[in-house]
Formats: C-alpha cells, structure tokens, sequence
C-alpha cells in the first residue's frame, strides 16, 4: 500500500479511481467524490468534509474517521465496507451498499440512512434524527442499538436485532421476517401490516402496537401503560408478562397474558374472529 499521511485535499474527485492506499490524518475538505471508484483504500483518523466521498468503492477500513455536517451522502453503491469508532456527522450516509460490517459509530444526524442496504452487521452504535432508517433494507444484523428518529425499518425484511433501544414511531411497517430480541421499543402505531415479525422479552410502549399484523409471535413480552388498543386486526400467538391495557379484535391465533385492562371484541371483528384470549391472573 501507498502511505498518504497529513495531507489536505480539496475540490472534485482528488483521488479518484485510487487503489491501495493507507490515509492516516488525510482531510478532504469541501468538494465532491474525493475517493470515487476507489479500492483497498485504509483510513485512519481522516476528516471528509466533502459530499458523495465513497461512491462506487469496494474493500474500505475507517477506523476512527469523521464525517463532517458537509459530507452528505457520503457512502453510496459501496461494497465491503468496514468502519469502526466513527463519527457520522452528515444526513443520507449510507444508501444502496452492501457487505458493511459497522461498530462504534455515532450518527447524530442521520435522516434517510440505510437506505436500500443489505448484508449489514451494526453493534454498539448510537443513531439519533434518524427518519426513514434501513428502508427497504436487507439481511442487517444489529446489536446494542441506541436509536431515536420515527418510521424505521419500513418495508425492511430478515433483520435481527438484540439488545437494543427503539424510539420510533411507525416502525417496521409492512417489513418481513425481523426479529427483535431483549430490546426495548417505544414507538406508537408499532410494526404495522408487518409479516413474520417476532418480538422475544422486549418491552413494547406506544399507542396501537402490532394491528394488521400476519403471522406476530411475541414471546414473553412486557407492554407499557400506554399501549393500548394493541392487535387490532393481526393474526397472532403471544404470551405477555404483567399486564397490557387492552387488546382489540384481533383476527385469530392466541393471546394469554398476566393481566388486560379491557378486552374489546365488537361487531368490526374480522373473519374467522376466534382468536383465544387468555389472563393467568384476573385480580
């Protein structure tokens, strides 16, 4: 590899189409495409400042970069990608890439991230302003997720999650196959018209969780006091801890819970309208 070290570029595509280069304590300042096309490229330290700085690019390390407010759109149709204790300062980062292997990153502003991005693995990160996050994404695989910004993961499909904190409303509507694990999420209208979405010990807080759901398992659950009028319209098996302040026509499977405050089954049923609800413990 060729060393590049404390170097100052500027203006458009200054190291375009380069390939096996070592950057240690580079800044891009404002420009466009400052390493386009580019392979094998290791960063460390570097400061980009400039707009759309890894488009089209294949086999990159960042390792304690920064991307300035100005470097919007920063890594697009990118593949193999891996960034580690970066600070993403810009909106748009991350769109149409593939194979990102990510850990330690803040994303303070991240409107529209992960947009149409697949083979995704995110642990121990923190993603604030974040509207529209992962849509339409694919295959992600996060861990110990610290996230607030509403509308997430709409229309995604074969994501796991763990460990994780979720302030979003509209959430992981009409996704396929997720799976949420030890998590916490607040959002109202939570995981609407959502296919396969499996929620494993999380607690769930919002207004009107999981309605038109098809195939909802939840697997000893904890709701919140505001989150009531839950199910409405899902097809569902779900086992819930302590108590849920109420459930409303559900359209079929089964629901057994501790505890719900008001149970509403009334003449807007679905067919077939014999879900099973059951409380372990009516006082």
């Amino acid at each position: 590899m060729r060393d590049i070290s404390s170097k100052e570029y500027g203006g458009e595509r200054p190291l375009y189409m380069s390939a096996r280069l070592h950057l240690t304590d580079v800044t891009f300042h404002e420009g466009e495409s400052a390493l386009k096309e580019c392979r094998e490229i290791h960063a460390e330290r570097c400061l980009f400042e400039n707009k759309y700085a890894l488009w089209e690019c294949q086999d990159i390390i960042c390792n304690g970069c920064r991307f300035a407010p100005s470097s919007r759109s920063s890594i697009w149709y990118s593949r193999n990608i891996s960034m580690n204790d970066c600070l993403i300062e810009s909106a748009k980062p991350f769109r149409e890439a593939s194979a990102l292997r990510l850990s330690d990153l803040q994303l303070p502003n991240a409107a529209e991230a992960f947009w149409h991005c697949s083979d995704v693995t995110l642990n121990k990160s923190t993603i604030c302003g974040s509207e529209y996050l992962f849509l339409h994404a694919t295959d992600v695989r996060i861990d110990r997720l610290q996230q607030n910004g509403d509308y997430s993961f709409q229309h995604a499909a074969n994501i796991i999650i763990t460990n994780s904190v979720i302030h979003s409303k509209d959430s992981f509507w009409e996704s396929d196959n997720c799976t949420i694990i030890d998590s916490e999420i607040d959002a109202e209208y939570l995981g609407w018209y959502s296919r396969n979405l499996r929620l494993v010990r999380c607690h769930i807080n919002g207004l009107q969780p999981l309605c038109y759901c098809t195939n909802l398992q939840l697997e000893d659950c904890t709701f919140g006091d505001d989150s009531g009028l839950a199910f409405e319209y899902s097809t569902l098996n779900a086992t819930i801890k302590g108590s849920i302040p109420s459930v409303k026509n559900p359209t079929s499977g089964s629901i057994t819970a501790d505890h719900i405050g008001h149970i509403i089954l009334d003449e807007h049923q679905k067919h077939p309208a014999d879900c099973i609800i059951q409380q372990t413990d009516r006082h």
